[in-house]
């Protein structure tokens, strides 16, 4: 699957790279940093894309270093035209680099493209303390019923893995990690640009929601993951 990145087939798929998403994404990830006190003098991404999220995090936390490592010399070359005094960005895998220490390591809807995910989630601790993760919740009961909506993803955009929320946690606690905080971000609700299907369910979605989180997000689905972990 890294050839999806390396060459140009998941640009020509999306060919914003899903820009749109980032001050949404990014809002979310600065209050998980506020609320759980995470330095900020030292930010980096992995898996970066254009390097939307970070440029949001620069305007947010005006003392932090910001860092963006992608694989994809496409995404790569947008990003590079943007760089600033405070954010910088790698046509680098992190992992292959040595001697770096950040603060805080985001990981935004990155693991489920990955094909050694497990590996991939073990070797991200030793560049930091806190990781946030963005996992999108790809399994629910009516994504299962339906079946296209995995499919489409898989074909789309890449996602070779799929999550629940208990099965993300634990995916996280077995590779070592102490999870910290976790939250739902409402991504086919709040996400720009959404499906006539997507508008369609936000009013069960939040009604149930309401109700009961878990069991909207079970059987609904529309929802990801943001944690924080060490």
């Amino acid at each position: 699957m890294k050839e999806l990145y390396e060459g140009d087939a998941y640009g020509k798929n999306n060919p914003t790279w899903h820009e749109e998403d980032a001050p949404w994404k990014a809002s979310h990830v600065a209050q998980m940093i506020r609320r759980n006190n995470i330095p900020t003098e030292r930010i980096c991404e992995i898996g970066c894309g254009t390097g939307e999220i970070l440029l949001n995090l620069e305007r947010t936390f005006p003392d932090a270093r910001l860092s963006g490592y992608e694989i994809s010399p496409d995404a790569f070359r947008r990003a590079a035209a943007k760089s600033t005094q405070r954010t910088k960005f790698h046509l680098s895998n992190l992992l292959g680099e040595h001697d770096l220490e950040f603060d805080v390591i985001l990981a935004i809807d990155v693991i489920e493209h990955v094909e050694d995910y497990i590996s991939f989630i073990k070797q991200l601790r030793r560049f930091g303390t806190f990781k946030i993760f963005h996992i999108p919740l790809d399994l629910s009961a009516q994504s299962i019923l339906r079946a296209w909506p995995i499919a489409d993803l898989r074909r789309n955009v890449g996602h070779i893995h799929y999550f629940f929320k208990q099965s993300a946690l634990a995916t996280l606690e077995d590779c070592g990690y102490t999870i910290v905080d976790h939250c739902y971000t409402a991504s086919r609700l709040e996400l720009p640009n959404q499906a006539f299907t997507s508008r369609l369910m936000r009013l069960p979605r939040r009604l149930m929601f309401a109700f009961n989180a878990d069991l909207a997000v079970r059987l609904l689905g529309g929802y990801s993951l943001l944690v924080v972990a060490k």
